[in-house]
């Protein structure tokens, strides 16, 4: 083998090493990165199952307040618009924030029914209310899920060099469910 030849061979070889390395690069990355937005996807799959059984629980629980609380219209209507804006909510943002709105409603329609003893006192409305606060307990432990394999898919999208490979082919930072601001405030407690 001449001389000529044998350095085109190892021209050749080199040539294929960088591109089954470079193949394996991309290819290892993209299905990590598959991986981590299904991860994503199934994590919020679980968050929607659990706000659907809290949005189905509220007419029920709403319409027991209104017998004994007729006079708190404002508190029953805006708990029923916050679960029509939660219907209507498309994108995950808006429904982080549809959701966070149907919160702060239900912790108010709660207030409410500390004025009434009769109500707290109702079987109804206690099976209600206690499959609400389970469903609640639930929401929180898939809002933890979620944001656990957001933070992971948005790490390996931002390391180096995998971003590069995220942003050649689209996977972009997925939103935190995060609480709203009004989650922030310290509850008043009047005697």
């Amino acid at each position: 083998m001449t001389k000529g030849k044998r350095n085109a061979l190892i021209a050749v070889i080199i040539i294929l090493l960088i591109v089954f390395s470079l193949y394996g690069f991309f290819k290892g990355h993209y299905n990590t990165f598959v991986r981590l937005d299904e991860a994503v996807k199934g994590s919020w799959a679980q968050v929607e199952n659990q706000l659907q059984r809290r949005f189905d629980l509220i007419p029920n629980l709403v319409e027991t307040v209104k017998g004994y609380a007729k006079q708190e219209r404002e508190v029953l209507v805006e708990v029923t618009n916050a679960r029509a804006r939660v219907g209507g909510a498309v994108t995950v943002p808006d429904k982080i924030a549809a959701n966070n709105a149907l919160t702060g409603a239900l912790s108010r329609l709660l207030m409410v029914v500390e004025r009434y003893p009769d109500l707290k006192s109702n079987q109804n409305f206690i099976r209600l209310q206690d499959e609400l606060a389970g469903t609640e307990n639930r929401i929180a432990v898939e809002r933890r899920r979620y944001n656990m394999a957001v933070q992971t898919y948005n790490v390996a999208i931002r390391s180096f060099p995998a971003n590069i490979v995220a942003g050649m082919f689209g996977f972009q930072k997925a939103p935190f469910f995060e609480a709203p601001a009004t989650a922030k405030a310290t509850p008043q407690v009047k005697f």
